[in-house]
């Protein structure tokens, strides 16, 4: 069970961080807590900023009051005006943190949700080529980290950059000969910032992508166990998971790295070039030049610059991970499903006895095969309420047409219709609306009987819902089950039986009434009794309703209306069991193989 990871396009890495850009349409509809939360920002900057000159006020003018008594209210009165600075900087800082983590919050929520539902739309071509662990580790991990960014680093980043950018400021203003040398040896510690960015933003994409890898392999195991289990392959499906995570932590590591080796470089040389501005400071107090007030101001202001510049490193590191996720979350966003409603589609006629299907002249490929032809040439007319059953070897097209039918797919050559109506010309719910099929392996949610019966029709009543699996006989055994209908089935329903799964899905198909019924091996896992029961209930859901049947045990289709028996895409041979069983051809050789006689008595 070799994992191919999908592939990704390699442009990605080479984009700017102004891929954070993807995140906007989310934002939007947030204008107003967004503008909310950088006032509270800007505020408790500005507190921050406050508090070196009000400490400077302190120095100043609270020490230099001849009288004692003096002094005491000229301090008390400084102190008042610093708990105040610090009372306002927790007031602000709180109500930041309040309207931030909730932007990050409602922002991945929405973010996930819209990933989640653009996903779910497109056609199988775009699951033949992105594994569901991919997608699911894009939904988690990417989101997660993009929800880091947007409820906490973003904040960070922007708060930090008015504080360094204010106590820049006030140094400029209050040293602007010093710090204009400080200035020209903060520029050469861009340069090289930029380009050890890049690398970590690189290798941040590298690292997310293999951890998507291991989340693929097991979602691919865990969804296999039994088969996994019963080839004594546990170990073997050990040892591939942990070289997918050691390739992970190996390309973590190396970002880490690069990371480490760039929030060092940004430190170090910013602290070296602030040190120079101090340095300079404290030789104009000793030469008289200055206040030991603006002496204590410089130096808050200081600490207050190289935090920032400290955090802001971290920021731009998340920044270029969260950069990472954007992108792999936006590729998905911008998928297109070569399957979609048209614009304005053609509204599907009413319908009573059943639906008319035509399939004329067509030829597919699928996308992933597109050497052979599944279907060649291929023509079918179905009349309303007519009972057609499709048969041939594995590989002729059977499958096919009822994925062409369901629009998963567009038929590269050909026209199908429904009901008059070409399929493509039709909306993709109205078209699917009209199609009940039951699939040769039943689909089980994690929930309930009740809720996977009601699947087929989510407004149905309970009643209804009973009714439905009466009709499919799996009445009896759901209300042996430990809590009825209410009864928890397990994941793809592991606490079923593979007959009483196909018979669960039955009944959806029955309760969803649609006059179009695709019956895909319906009663392949049920034992003889089962069969003959499950038989009889659809036979009973056909009546008045276009059904088509692909079947490889013959038993079950002699009572068909018309038996196709396909071959390589084509239809070979058309008729009623006894007709073809006298014709001598495939469906005859078929027929004896299955009922162990020779072709020629068949038709007895």
């Amino acid at each position: 069970m070799a994992v191919t990871p999908p592939s990704r396009p390699g442009a990605a890495d080479k984009r700017p961080v102004r891929s954070l850009s993807g995140l906007l349409p989310f934002l939007r509809p947030y204008r107003g807590r967004i503008a909310l939360a950088l006032l509270f920002l800007v505020l408790a900057a500005l507190a921050t900023l406050a508090f070196p000159i009000a400490l400077k006020s302190l120095i100043d003018q609270g020490l230099v009051a001849s009288d004692p008594g003096e002094r005491v209210m000229a301090l008390r009165g400084h102190f008042f005006a610093l708990f105040g600075v610090g009372a306002a900087l927790g007031v602000f800082s709180a109500a930041r943190f309040y309207m931030v983590t909730w932007l990050g919050e409602r922002v991945t929520a929405d973010l996930r949700n819209a990933v989640y539902a653009h996903v779910v739309r497109q056609s199988p071509q775009f699951f033949e080529t992105t594994q569901t662990g991919e997608v699911i580790s894009r939904l988690t991990t990417d989101t997660t980290l993009v929800q880091t960014v947007v409820g906490s680093s973003l904040s960070m980043g922007l708060r930090n950059t008015v504080m360094g950018i204010g106590a820049l400021g006030m140094l400029i203003v209050t040293n602007p000969y010093v710090m204009s040398q400080v200035l020209g040896t903060l520029v050469l510690v861009v340069l090289p910032s930029v380009w050890l960015g890049r690398r970590v933003r690189k290798l941040s994409r590298a690292s997310q992508d293999r951890v998507a890898d291991s989340s693929a392999i097991a979602a691919e195991v865990l969804n296999a166990i039994p088969v996994v289990q019963s080839y004594v392959q546990e170990a073997r499906e050990a040892r591939r998971f942990d070289a997918a995570t050691e390739n992970a932590f190996d390309t973590a590591r190396r970002r880490t790295r690069v990371r480490s080796f760039l929030v060092a470089f940004i430190i170090t040389a910013t602290f070296g070039a602030l040190l120079w501005g101090l340095y300079q400071g404290t030789q104009a107090v000793l030469d008289g030049k200055t206040s030991a007030g603006h002496l204590a101001q410089t130096v808050v202001f200081v600490t207050i610059l190289i935090g920032s510049v400290a955090v802001l490193s971290e920021v731009y590191g998340d920044l270029l991970r969260a950069a990472g996720a954007t992108e792999r979350l936006m590729e998905l966003l911008a998928a297109r499903s070569p399957i979609e409603s048209p614009s304005d589609p053609k509204p599907l006629p009413p319908t009573r006895g059943g639906s008319s299907l035509a399939l004329r002249g067509v030829t597919f490929r699928y996308p992933s095969r597109p050497q052979h032809a599944a279907l060649d040439g291929f023509e079918l007319e179905v009349r309303p309420g007519e009972t057609v059953a499709l048969v041939g070897p594995s590989g002729a097209g059977k499958t096919t047409v009822f994925q062409l039918l369901l629009r998963y797919y567009d038929a590269d050559v050909g026209r199908i219709e429904l009901d008059g109506v070409p399929v493509r010309e039709a909306a993709l719910e109205a078209l699917r609306g009209r199609i009940g099929i039951v699939p040769q392996d039943s689909v089980i949610f994690s929930a309930d009987a009740l809720e996977n019966i009601r699947y087929g029709r989510p407004g149905a009543s309970d009643a209804d819902v009973m009714a439905a699996a009466q009709a499919a006989f799996a009445h009896d055994f759901i209300s042996a089950l430990p809590e009825g209908y209410k009864t928890f089935l397990g994941e793809r329903g592991v606490r079923l039986s593979g007959g009483q799964r196909q018979r669960i899905s039955i009944a959806r198909a029955i309760l969803k009434n649609p006059p179009l019924l695709l019956l895909d091996e319906a009663t392949s896992a049920l034992d003889a009794e089962s069969e003959r029961a499950v038989q009889a209930a659809l036979e009973a859901a056909m009546k008045d309703r276009t059904t088509l049947v692909i079947a490889h045990r013959l038993a079950t289709v002699q009572s068909a209306d018309r038996i196709v028996v396909m071959e390589a895409g084509r239809i070979v041979e058309t008729g009623t069991h006894a007709q073809l069983a006298a014709a001598g051809g495939l469906y005859a050789r078929l027929a004896a193989l299955q009922f162990d006689q020779p072709a020629s008595a068949v038709t007895a």
